[in-house]
């Protein structure tokens, strides 16, 4: 049943189990004798008066050709969970209804049943698991919100991804890929750095073309006797 994709696996046993049981309960009302249809028939006339207006037989094929249709919708995994579920609902909740209406099925004053009441009782359970069913989330809608957060944590990995290769390309660029912010002062200083040096050996440059600092290196008379400026 799992395998169709429209039954969760939490619901396949409920399904199951009760769509087994009200199918097998139909198919032996349907061919049930008349005394079975009388005592049935009573106990449902009671709650429901517009039920006297049906013959006993009657009544007892119709209530078997509902259960034996409910059964094979539960069991059937094309029908959605939360149709079937409303109709296993609607179904238990006339049970108790018949429960609550009939006397000498409960205790006085009680909800509780008497020993005649215990297999009729016994439908609440039918009722809670209709209604576990029938409120059960859409199966669309969860593949829509687990399409909605699978798309956005695919968004979060790209996005954190981006930021990691900015990061990278901005490392480059400082590490001499491309100059970056810290480049370009390192260079400005770099260029300040040689002007001052230009203008440093510019002022030591004496008139006749020869530095101090030549002068003081090999004394003045390298000056006048060897050095091919004073020729």
């Amino acid at each position: 049943m799992s395998g169709c994709g429209k039954v969760k696996a939490w619901q396949v046993p409920l399904r199951l189990v009760t769509g087994a049981f009200i199918l097998h309960s139909g198919m032996e009302k349907w061919d049930g004798p008349d005394e079975q249809a009388q005592g049935v028939h009573g106990m449902a006339r009671q709650t429901f008066p517009f039920l006297e207006n049906i013959d006993a037989p009657r009544f007892l094929k119709l209530l078997a050709a509902g259960e034996i249709a409910l059964g094979a919708a539960l069991l059937t995994p094309m029908v959605p969970t939360r149709l079937a579920g409303a109709a296993l609902t609607g179904f238990a909740g006339s049970l108790m209804a018949v429960y609550a209406q009939t006397p000498g099925l409960r205790k006085e004053g009680s909800v509780w049943p008497t020993p005649d009441g215990i297999g009729v009782s016994k439908d609440s359970w039918l009722l809670a698991i209709g209604l576990a069913l029938t409120l059960s989330p859409h199966q669309k809608h969860h593949k829509h919100v687990k399409h909605i957060k699978h798309a956005q944590h695919v968004k979060h990995v790209k996005h954190a991804k981006g930021h990691g290769g900015c990061h990278k390309h901005h490392c480059h660029h400082e590490q001499g890929g491309h100059p970056g912010h810290h480049g370009h002062l390192k260079q400005a200083k770099l260029v300040a750095r040689e002007a001052k040096e230009a203008k440093r050996l510019a002022k030591d440059v004496s008139p006749d073309g020869h530095s101090h600092h030549h002068a003081h290196r090999h004394g003045p008379g390298h000056a006048r006797k060897g050095c091919p400026a004073h020729h």
